[in-house]
């Protein structure tokens, strides 16, 4: 009787050590794939804050952007644009424009100068 129950005890007890490292490796590669399967967003997000930093343009025209971040549907792209921190804006005509959000100030300045030079 004890030698059964010591028996099935050691059964279970490999049993679970083998489930234990089985499942972390089932979770190590579901951690990679989510990771590649995000990669291309992230490196898009990142690529649209590249755009968006340089330093002779607050602003960048949403065809502009478009060219440089291509295989985005319109407003997958928009999406990535918001999450990388950017803020939408519409010119006159009608075109839309995006700038980061944390280059307001710079922008503003910018605008106070150029109508300084109007005057």
């Amino acid at each position: 009787m004890t030698q059964t129950i010591l028996i099935a005890a050691i059964s279970s007890f490999i049993g679970g050590l083998i489930s234990y490292f089985l499942q972390g490796r089932k979770f190590d590669y579901d951690l990679k794939l989510k990771q590649e399967e995000l990669k291309t967003e992230f490196m898009a997000e990142r690529t649209a804050r590249h755009f968006l930093n340089h330093k002779n343009f607050t602003d960048r025209s949403f065809e502009t952007l478009k060219n440089y971040l291509g295989g985005f549907e319109d407003d997958e792209l928009r999406k990535i644009l918001v999450r990388a921190g950017a803020i939408r804006t519409f010119r006159d005509d009608g075109s839309e424009w995006w700038r980061l959000l944390s280059r307001m100030d710079e922008y503003i300045e910018k605008k106070k100068d150029t109508k300084l030079n109007e005057d």
